[in-house]
């Protein structure tokens, strides 16, 4: 199936002659039977009026529990799988726009501190083999990892240059039982890849706490579930196309690069992903020669098993 491409509303860029158009792509098998057709406090007794400086400040140091340790050595190491090229045994596109995906993402989590290495073209051995390496590493000095996949997908299925293999097969090399040096430290995995073959078609519209008692971190007894500390991203809902423009990159990538580039040493990290949620859900649309691919909506989506806030 030729991919297609989205418009950032409200404008449309230029065709590109290199790039083969402006059109909208996903990054899905292609579906041969439809390739050929033809984002205060109240006063008591008053209004609701934003707190004083004071007011946040005392805030922030009674949520100290509830937050992240990230004054390490160093923020933690990025690893990004860029895939773009695929066997013609996999019956796979070319990702035309996912260089850009990969370059504006490593300027990114550069300037958030991490140490990012970007790897291109990757089969499902060398993924596996790569991030069994990396959480095999000693993470002592660092306060968190992310990995960030850029590739064709179904659910539960990334791919590799040479076919797919089950996302869960790379994000369990990451298990508290597995690497211990992050034990209690943030994971993140950042999904760009279609969930299935289903369309958003979207629709119109009109309209745009309670404290709990934890152990402290001073504790050393208390133990957490394996599975915990683990957020993951994807660019789509289960089900779902994710969509990728040849010339911009895809929508979940640079809306995500967006928010991390303007606000990512500020906001906690579901609040920058609410926002990415935001920006996609309301300025990307699709548009295509084929009227069947166009006008389509998108919606990212995130799992979260983080039990602290992560601020960067």
């Amino acid at each position: 199936m030729e991919d297609t491409e989205d418009v950032y509303v409200p404008e449309r860029a230029p065709m590109d002659e290199e790039e083969g158009g402006d059109a909208d792509m996903t990054d899905a098998r292609p579906d041969r039977s439809i390739r050929f057709p033809a984002l205060h406090k109240k006063k008591k007794n008053g209004p609701e009026q934003p707190p004083d400086s004071s007011t946040s400040s005392q805030f922030r140091v009674v949520a100290q529990t509830y937050l992240y340790r990230m004054n390490y050595a160093k923020v933690g190491k990025c690893i990004i799988i860029n895939n773009k090229n695929f066997h013609p045994s996999t019956d796979m596109c070319i990702r035309n726009g996912t260089d850009k995906d990969a370059g504006d993402l490593q300027r990114c989590f550069k300037t958030l501190g991490f140490e990012v290495s970007v790897k291109n073209d990757q089969t499902c051995e060398q993924m596996e083999s790569l991030l069994q390496k990396v959480a095999q590493e000693d993470h002592s000095e660092y306060a968190c990892f992310a990995c960030i996949l850029l590739s064709h997908g179904e659910e539960g299925l990334i791919y590799g240059t040479d076919g797919s293999m089950p996302i869960k097969t790379v994000t369990t090399l990451f298990r508290g039982d597995k690497c211990k040096s992050l034990v209690g430290k943030p994971k993140l995995f950042f999904i760009q890849a279609c969930r299935g073959s289903e369309f958003d078609e979207g629709i119109q519209t009109d309209s745009g706490p309670t404290n709990y008692s934890l152990e402290t971190d001073a504790n050393p007894r208390y133990k957490i579930p394996v599975e915990a500390d683990f957020l993951f991203a994807y660019s789509t809902v289960p089900g779902y196309y994710s969509w990728r423009n040849p010339g911009r990159g895809s929508w979940f990538v640079q809306s995500l690069c967006q928010v991390l580039s303007e606000q990512g040493k500020q906001l906690e990290i579901m609040q920058i992903l609410t926002r990415v949620n935001f920006m996609v859900a309301t300025s990307c649309e699709s548009w295509s020669e084929d009227p069947r691919f166009s006008e389509k909506k998108q919606i990212p989506c995130m799992v979260s098993m983080l039990t602290k806030e992560l601020y960067f």
